[in-house]
């Protein structure tokens, strides 16, 4: 483990009280006390969930993202920029935050119908610390919504549960300093496979490859979505040969589209090659919240996929061939893979995709990365790595025009 790696998550030992608050919350059984009582980090087991820090009540646990701090600042700029009347907060896990205006659909089907709003996105729903909440409101919010994973679906496993006992606590709270208790609400939603039933021909590719057992068999009818069980990985949508079954916010379509219409933008830049990084949600955190600063000076366009199940290679055969230079994956390791059933799935695919790329002659204009979002600045220096490569290769000249159809 790099020294970057254990300066991710630390704790002040002058600030610590010994209460054991962040070894009894931990969900990874990460925080340990030694035969002293003096209590340590394995950042090893770390998932960076931040429900330690969000819990701590000496302040003695420092973290590298999303802190207090940084929290606060956010706000204070979306304050600024938001339209007149727009003082409602939406917090959103990163396993529902949509990548266009779902929010709002999000809402709506639970009541709340709010037009402008401003969105905050977190790793995880459990960390907020209760004192934001406070600051948010007495700063002129006056609603806060925290739009979170279903308990059983959480990444961070008790997230969710954790947040929502502490939202109910400081609601009780709100109430007796004279505020409106609704001015906090919590909304429930995880992302599910859905189908376009006109477009299934009833193959069962998707109801082989679930590696949750959640699409379920229907005589002379699409198969049924078990929503007890999906989690949303997209490896069902992955094999379907007619994209009829996809996860929202993710469809293939949308997906071929976003690149496409980006590529043209960043060969205007000239400002070298056209590189597409396909980046698993829990694998970093960073540069997919602040790409701006993560991509500086580079031709970078990062696109998120739900899982590594769901990184597809015909994406990545299709953007080589519309013409970007380089396409890398960035995924959670085996052992940091927030949903890891069905993981050899994936890793087939890869080795699938590769032998395909080796014989267009494109093997080296992709790389697979394995990140953690514990390991500060790792993936800024694969990037670096990355781009360099490819800005070495000779430069292509792209004559065929992708058409991002399926030949399985």
């Amino acid at each position: 483990m790099s020294e970057k790696c254990l300066a991710v998550v630390e704790i002040n030992q002058d600030l610590c009280s010994r209460c054991y608050v962040c070894k009894s919350i931990c969900p990874y059984e990460a925080i340990k006390a030694d035969s002293t009582g003096k209590v340590e980090i394995n950042s090893q087991d770390c998932q960076v969930c931040g429900i330690c820090y969000s819990a701590c009540p000496s302040a003695a646990i420092k973290m590298q993202y999303y802190t207090y701090d940084n929290l606060s600042e956010y706000l204070k700029k979306a304050q600024a920029k938001a339209k007149s009347g727009a003082d409602t907060l939406v917090l959103m896990c990163r396993g529902n935050s949509p990548s266009t205006g779902e929010v709002q659909d999000i809402l709506k089907a639970q009541g709340l119908n709010i037009d402008d709003y401003m969105a905050l996105r977190l790793p995880c729903a459990g960390r907020v610390p209760t004192d934001f909440v406070f600051d948010a409101l007495n700063s002129g919010v006056k609603n806060i919504v925290s739009v979170q994973c279903e308990d059983p679906f959480c990444r961070y496993k008790e997230g969710t549960k954790i947040n929502t006992r502490r939202l109910v606590l400081a609601r009780n709270v709100l109430k007796q300093l004279g505020f409106d208790e609704n001015a906090v609400r919590i909304v429930k939603f995880s992302r599910k496979a859905v189908y376009d039933v006109q477009k299934c021909v009833g193959c069962d590719k998707c109801i082989f490859i679930c590696p949750y057992g959640a699409l379920e068999f229907e005589s002379f009818a699409a198969p049924k979505v078990n929503e007890e069980k999906c989690v949303g990985c997209g490896a069902c949508q992955l094999v379907c040969p007619h994209h009829a079954i996809q996860v929202k916010g993710f469809e293939f379509d949308e997906v071929v589209d976003r690149y496409g219409k980006s590529l043209a933008q960043l060969k205007a830049k000239n400002k070298g090659p056209a590189v597409l990084a396909f980046v698993c949600q829990w694998s970093e955190f960073s540069a997919l919240d602040n790409p701006n600063k993560a991509f500086e000076d580079k031709n970078v366009l990062a696109l998120e996929v739900p899982c590594f199940k769901s990184l597809d290679p015909v994406h990545v055969i299709n953007a080589l061939n519309c013409g970007f230079d380089g396409v890398m994956g960035v995924v959670c390791s085996s052992k940091d893979c927030k949903l890891q059933e069905g993981r050899d799935t994936a890793e087939r695919n890869v080795s699938a995709l590769k032998v395909a790329l080796k014989k267009l002659g494109l093997l080296d204009r992709f790389e697979l990365y394995e990140e953690s979002p514990r390991c500060a600045g790792e993936f800024e220096q694969k990037l670096d790595e990355f781009y360099a490569k490819i800005s070495a290769l000779p430069k292509r000249e792209v004559t065929v025009e992708a058409t991002a159809k399926r030949t399985k």
